[in-house]
């Protein structure tokens, strides 16, 4: 019983932090959409979003690429997001880290973006 309420501490600490973060950083838009990251033990996503219209513009899976949520497969995950945005035309974004800290994995995430030519 106290592993459930230890995971359950652990997410509603992050929703805190998740809209702490939230409050700081600018909406998306069509031009530069916001990309929110969610990281499980096993996997790795991120999206991009529209919030003005509601719309998600581009989105990448770990799980779809066969890869599991480490940093070496975070650049590749990032490489691939990286493509799917250009294709739709964007070079720009701002980033958001959904609660996580920047460390390990979020971090060689949005590194990977860098490397690839998005603007964080």
């Amino acid at each position: 019983m106290s592993r459930t309420k230890d995971i359950a501490k652990k997410n509603s600490l992050r929703i805190i932090r998740k809209k702490r973060v939230r409050g700081s950083i600018a909406k998306g838009t069509a031009e530069t959409p916001r990309v929110s990251v969610f990281k499980s033990n096993r996997y790795l996503s991120a999206q991009a979003i529209n919030d003005i219209a509601g719309v998600t513009l581009a989105a990448v899976n770990s799980k779809a690429l066969n890869l599991s949520a480490s940093r070496e497969n975070a650049v590749k995950v990032a490489a691939e997001f990286a493509e799917k945005l250009k294709a739709a035309g964007i070079e720009k974004v701002v980033f958001d880290r959904n609660g996580y800290l920047y460390h390990g994995v979020v971090a060689a995430f949005a590194d990977g973006l860098r490397e690839n030519g998005i603007k964080l």
